[in-house]
């Protein structure tokens, strides 16, 4: 039996996305969001949600642009302390140690340091109650070589994302291979 647990914000899986941008001085800065996702593959777009009392939320509006590095097990300690210090007082990448990297495509830092880079150029702001979301178009997805298949397409094994549970906020791994999609549904 199902029991109601009224309208909560979660839902499963949810990323871990770190999000660059640059403040009007050019000072990079990142930030955890799981507010995000896919949202239109044509034309190829990406989401996250950010609070207007955020720096990141400054940041987007100002430069029109954002990055999406996605961490992985390895540094996952350095992800989570963008999630608790604020980029308003904070240099967190001296703090951290990691490297930001210029996009060369849009006005936004990355993570050198991270398996999965996305670039997006801000192309739509939703508000929505407590959160503005942002609705970046994809202009390009950078890799370390190391984390791609025999097809030069990144393999999740080897990226080792983590998701983030909202609910117990607790980060995970990524689980083992079930199956392929649009094909383990098909009837014999």
């Amino acid at each position: 039996m199902k029991i109601s647990l009224g309208a909560k914000a979660f839902a499963y899986p949810t990323p871990v996305f770190v999000i660059g941008s640059y403040d009007e001085k050019g000072k990079a800065n990142a930030m955890v969001a799981a507010w995000g996702g896919i949202c239109s593959s044509d034309p190829v777009c990406i989401t996250v949600s950010v609070r207007e009392a955020r720096q990141t939320y400054k940041n987007i509006c100002l430069k029109k642009a954002f990055t999406v590095s996605i961490p992985n097990e390895d540094n996952l300690k350095e992800a989570d302390y963008f999630g608790i210090y604020s980029g308003k007082n904070t240099d967190k990448f001296a703090e951290t140690g990691l490297t930001p990297i210029k996009s060369d495509l849009v006005d936004a830092p990355y993570i050198k340091e991270f398996p999965l880079i996305i670039e997006c150029k801000l192309i739509k702001t939703v508000e929505l109650g407590v959160h503005t979301q942002f609705i970046g178009e994809v202009v390009d997805i950078k890799c370390d070589r190391e984390v791609t298949g025999d097809n030069g397409l990144p393999e999740i094994e080897k990226v080792r994302p983590v998701t983030y549970d909202p609910v117990l906020k607790r980060y995970y791994g990524i689980g083992r291979y079930l199956g392929k999609a649009f094909s383990i549904g098909k009837k014999d």
